[in-house]
């Protein structure tokens, strides 16, 4: 399961949650209001906890992206400004009363990343690892890893918004923007395994390349 959440690509594209929504990918619509970190629901097409919404999401409310903390209910979330790290405490957002609230997510295509990434590593995510055998838990550098997932996903997203409007429209050079930072990203990136378990590196392997640190 991908470690990479919708969080993380806001991080990297403030403007992706605003410029680029599907509607087969839209979990809530409706309208709320904001206080302090609570967004309270007064009408809803989906409650939260039936389209599991949750920590790592991200939530447009009245144009602003904000991350969701946590899920209080199927009415209300806690919410922040974008912070720092995900341990940080939540960061109140700017007061709404009855404003359009919109959620959806980009998890289809962090997943087919995740994927691909993990592929690249020598890591098969649809076969259970046998012992000794490298796994999506021995990853001792998620947040390396997540980054670069979330590099290719925010490329996918705008390769498929520009795909009609062509290579020159913006959301066209974003995917050539994005594409070229994944491509350089996963030169650097370098995956430091523990494959016994004793949180220790046993190795580190760069894209499809093994390279032994100990034995």
């Amino acid at each position: 399961m991908a470690f990479t959440q919708d969080r993380d690509l806001l991080i990297l594209e403030p403007g992706l949650f605003r410029e680029v929504m599907w509607v087969g990918q839209r979990l809530v619509s409706g309208t709320g209001t904001a206080s302090g970190t609570a967004l309270t629901m007064t009408a809803q097409d989906v409650l939260f906890d039936a389209a599991e919404v949750g920590t790592g999401r991200v939530v447009l409310v009245d144009g602003a992206a904000y991350e969701v903390v946590d899920r209080v209910s199927g009415t209300v979330l806690t919410i922040s400004r974008l912070r720092g790290t995900a341990d940080d405490a939540a960061i109140p957002v700017t007061g709404a009363i009855g404003v359009e609230v919109v959620i959806s997510t980009f998890a289809p295509q962090i997943e087919t990343v995740h994927r691909q990434v993990m592929r690249m590593l020598g890591i098969e995510p649809d076969i259970a690892p046998e012992d000794g055998d490298a796994s999506e838990a021995s990853i001792m550098n998620r947040t390396a890893v997540a980054r670069l997932v979330a590099l290719g996903a925010i490329h996918q997203v705008y390769a498929a918004a520009s795909s009609t409007l062509g290579s020159d429209s913006p959301l066209g050079l974003k995917s050539t923007f994005y594409r070229e930072r994944f491509a350089s990203e996963r030169h650097r990136t370098v995956g430091v395994l523990d494959l016994d378990g004793d949180g220790k590196p046993d190795a580190t392997r760069r894209l499809n390349i093994v390279q032994f640190m100990r034995g």
